[in-house]
């Protein structure tokens, strides 16, 4: 290996070996929750030994020759006190796979395990494969829900024609995955399944997203529920919407269960994303509910309006104007971990607390649904403002 190539190939290392191990500081506060200033994760957050051949005779430019694209979209699980994500990684031809990052403590220092997910696949192979989300379920295995998408047989001539269905696939060490069929359902196609973490009656619990095409939900959709036997033939014969789709709102186009709701003894916390259509395109927020805890396909609480919105920096990207979210912690003290992606780029952490999140959910006043009603609302917290403002002494 001549000098010059070994000092370009220490360079490249040098530099990711910076970036992954920098410093992560706490950002704006809301109350509710802190966003981080630095992204978690991006394309360069990648090994380099990923993208470049490092041998000289075959690469002696020392050219990217698989290039990384995006780090987005993570399923999140907390595990022997480490916290681990599994990223969405999208490469230069646009086919994104899974890859283990890990932290030792979930705000930065984020680092890829050495190889992606090995997926197995079933008998019909998946063309693209994305967004995991990872559920610790009570029977004793992780189980990853991902969406796998594949050509629309019924539509050969139209090359973008694609069709959304819910992968399965689990494990106990994150690092063997078995491949189990796809999920069944009779609600047209699905991109956002999500499973419970606990038996309900005995059934295994889905989130479900029914929806016309690829694309638009259609006339349906919203956040489903449905039941099935069993994981490893799992079919779902009825859905239930839990959320639905609401006429001049965050969610007027489409919503989506993020990750699996967090248990506490009010009732389950859940994340999730909506959709509402602009003059630049298509607006993804994310906003939370709770459900009841005996019957978790019941909401109870509903704060109105968003709860994360990209902010700066965060609506640029390869789909700007984007936050999505798949994945969260909680941690042995009830801190938990909000891992959220913007513009379909990079990976972002907030962290905020279990009583925190219950606080927003149980008193932040529901979406009215007409303007009369958000006035109504914010003068009655304007008025009693400005009586404890007087009692201050503190000027309008």
């Amino acid at each position: 290996m001549s000098s010059e190539f070994k000092q370009g190939v220490q360079q490249l290392f040098a530099r990711h070996e910076a970036l992954s191990t920098r410093t992560n500081e706490p950002g704006e506060s809301n109350g509710v929750y802190q966003r981080w200033l630095n992204p978690i994760l991006t394309a360069d957050h990648a090994p380099v030994y990923w993208r470049y051949d490092l041998n000289e005779v075959t690469n002696p430019r020392l050219q990217e020759r698989l290039g990384v694209n995006a780090a987005f979209n993570s399923g999140a699980i907390y595990l022997n006190g480490k916290f681990l994500l599994v990223v969405r990684v999208e490469g230069h031809d646009r086919k994104s796979f899974f890859a283990v990052a890990e932290s030792p403590n979930g705000v930065d220092n984020f680092k890829f395990w050495p190889k992606p997910i090995t997926l197995p696949e079933t008998d019909r192979p998946d063309t693209n494969v994305y967004d995991m989300r990872v559920v610790q379920h009570e029977d004793g295995y992780i189980y990853g829900l991902f969406c796998t998408e594949r050509k629309d047989e019924n539509q050969p001539n139209d090359t973008s024609a694609a069709e959304a269905q819910c992968g399965i696939a689990r494990t106990r060490d994150m690092l063997t995955w078995e491949r189990l069929p796809d999920l069944v359902t009779y609600s047209g196609q699905q991109r956002n399944v999500v499973l419970h973490p606990e038996f309900v009656d005995g059934k295994y619990a889905l989130y479900t997203r029914p929806q016309d095409g690829f694309i638009s939900v259609g006339s349906g959709g919203g956040i489903g529920w449905g039941l099935c036997d069993s994981m490893e033939a799992a079919e779902v014969k009825e859905e239930v919407i839990v959320d639905g789709k609401v006429y001049h709102t965050i969610k007027e186009i489409k919503n989506g269960q993020g990750p699996a709701p967090i248990k506490t003894e009010k009732g389950w916390l859940h994340l999730a994303h909506g959709v509402r259509n602009t003059a630049a395109g298509l607006r993804y927020v994310l906003y939370m509910f709770m459900t009841e805890l005996e019957r978790p396909w019941v909401v109870s609480h509903r704060p109105g309006g968003h709860f994360i919105a990209p902010k700066g920096r965060e609506r640029i990207g390869d789909v700007s104007n984007v936050v999505f979210t798949n994945g969260w912690i909680v941690d042995e003290s009830n801190k938990v971990y909000i891992y959220y992606a913007s513009s379909d780029t990079r990976m972002h952490v907030a962290t905020s607390s279990v009583d925190q999140l219950l606080d927003y959910v149980m008193n932040t006043p529901e979406d009215g649904l007409r303007s009369a009603s958000s006035v109504e609302v914010r003068n009655q917290l304007i008025d009693g403002n400005l009586k404890i403002m007087e009692d201050l002494g503190l000027s309008q």
